[in-house]
């Protein structure tokens, strides 16, 4: 299955270098240079408690940290390594450029860290659904009993991936935009791009910087580009991207699929891609039934997992047992409780109004709870479409008045409760505010299409909330 990665293998004996950031990716960058003999600085915005205690610790280890100085570039400095959160409009950036210093991030480090005869990197990006993809991925890839893991962006560091003691036949990789701007030489054997909305364009100054970023997991790619065909943009970065001779382009449809396509049957997952004679022939893979749970965007996910596996040699039954294996992470429209003949489901990860729209599309009738940090978003485009399903919405957070004007514009003859609180008590009543409006058959769903942090931690600290809410609304029996 698959082949092997050749690995450039450079030599970093004294060879300067500046690490931007502590934290996840910083502090493993900082210390796997250091034990390859590299001169390593490591340079910091912030200088608190945290800070000094993680700088004491690589001092203790040779490594020099300068805290509260994260614009000047250590003179000397021959490669600044950074944590993909930077923006690249800092000014330490600007210096490298000036001195003509290249500017990796943690995944290019690791690239160029992996060792000979590395495994082949399946890679994973999208506005949404980058992590459930990756997951279902990787489960596949183990039903065919291959030794991988899902990493990246997604909670394992790739530097611990490449350069632990494990070892692996494939990785199932999810690469952010943040990653993918400083990740100029990354190769995957396959890759696929999701879909494509505006997010993050504070951080890359415009949605055609946006898709440029995430069209560089395209290049290079040895067997197969994976595209949405629901999705133009996708489709559109394939052909720009420059690719190994032989490498195709694989497209992935909730409809029936076409020649080197995967898309649905008469409820089947099918496969006319990677079979002979594409022209007339199709392989089963899974039934829509296999996915968890079978909302469409989530089938296009799957579609997608199915068809990076199959890139890379995968047969049609580990499709099946790998996709009947896999479990979504919490808060992924995860189903809480039914109360009095409403379903509540939580999908606290749908933070943008891309997620939520999908998430939406999964249900009818809806109480909708949604609001929070809306984070430059306009909502008219997701209200409208979505407008049909809505029984009623329950409003909340620091930007719910967006929301409420679009609905007032594209679904005036829906209920709107507007809850004029931010703190986190908020969620039990909007949670019994939608109770009242939910009749038995509706689904209340809390897929809020803004970020969290105007009122909890993260969206996992909301989503918890939510399902609290939701098991006090069952204990008291107010629905």
């Amino acid at each position: 299955m698959g082949s092997r990665q050749v690995s450039e293998q450079l030599d970093w004996r004294g060879k300067r270098v500046t690490v931007a950031g502590l934290g996840v990716s910083g502090i493993p960058a900082a210390r796997a240079l250091a034990a390859r003999g590299a001169v390593v600085t490591v340079v910091n915005d912030g200088d608190d408690e945290r800070s000094r205690t993680q700088a004491a610790a690589l001092e203790a280890d040779g490594i020099t940290v300068r805290l509260g100085d994260g614009a000047t570039l250590p003179a000397g400095t021959e490669l600044v390594v950074t944590a993909p959160g930077w923006q690249p409009d800092k000014p330490l950036f600007a210096a490298a450029a000036e001195a003509g210093v290249e500017v990796w991030g943690d995944v290019e480090l690791a690239w160029r860290l992996r060792g000979p005869g590395a495994a082949p990197w399946l890679a994973v990006t999208g506005t949404n659904g980058k992590t459930t993809t990756t997951r279902m991925l990787a489960s596949i890839l183990e039903a065919a009993g291959l030794r991988t893991a899902a990493v990246g962006n997604i909670g394992v560091s790739l530097l611990d991936a490449v350069l632990g003691e494990e070892e692996y036949d494939v990785l199932a990789v999810e690469l952010s935009s943040y990653q993918l701007h400083w990740a100029p030489s990354v190769r995957a054997h396959s890759a696929a791009v999701l879909n494509l909305a505006p997010d993050h364009l504070d951080w890359h100054g415009s949605m055609e910087a946006y898709a440029a970023d995430k069209g560089r997991i395209y290049e290079g790619n040895q067997v197969a580009c994976v595209y949405n065909t629901a999705d133009p943009a996708t489709e559109e970065l394939v052909r720009e991207a420059d690719v190994e001779e032989g490498c195709r382009a694989i497209g992935f449809t909730l409809g029936t699929p076409g020649p080197s396509q995967l898309g649905v049957v008469e409820g089947l997952l099918v496969d006319r891609a990677f079979v002979e004679n594409r022209q007339k022939n199709a392989q089963e893979l899974a039934e829509v039934a296999d996915v968890r749970p079978p909302a469409p965007h989530n089938i296009a996910n799957a579609l997608a997992a199915a068809a990076l596996a199959r890139a890379f040699g995968v047969d049609a039954k580990a499709v099946r047992e790998g996709l009947r294996a896999f479990r979504p992470d919490p808060h992924r429209i995860e189903p809480v409780e039914e109360v009095g003949g409403v379903m509540y489901v939580d999908d606290s990860k749908a933070t943008n109004t891309h997620a939520a729209e999908a998430s939406l599309a999964a249900y009818e009738p809806i109480v909708w709870i949604a609001g929070g940090l809306a984070k430059g978003a306009t909502f008219d485009e997701l209200v409208e479409r979505s407008a049909k399903r809505l029984r009623g919405v329950v409003l909340m957070g620091a930007d719910r008045a967006l929301i409420r004007e679009a609905l007032a514009r594209h679904a005036p003859e829906v209920p709107v409760v507007d809850l004029d609180r931010t703190d986190t008590g908020a969620m039990s009543e909007a949670v019994r505010e939608a109770a009242r409006l939910a009749r038995p058959g509706d689904t209340v769903l809390l897929a809020p299409a803004c970020a969290s942090m105007d009122m909890f931690t993260n969206y996992n600290k909301r989503g918890e909330a939510f399902a609290d809410a939701v098991r006090e609304l069952a204990a008291t029996g107010d629905a």
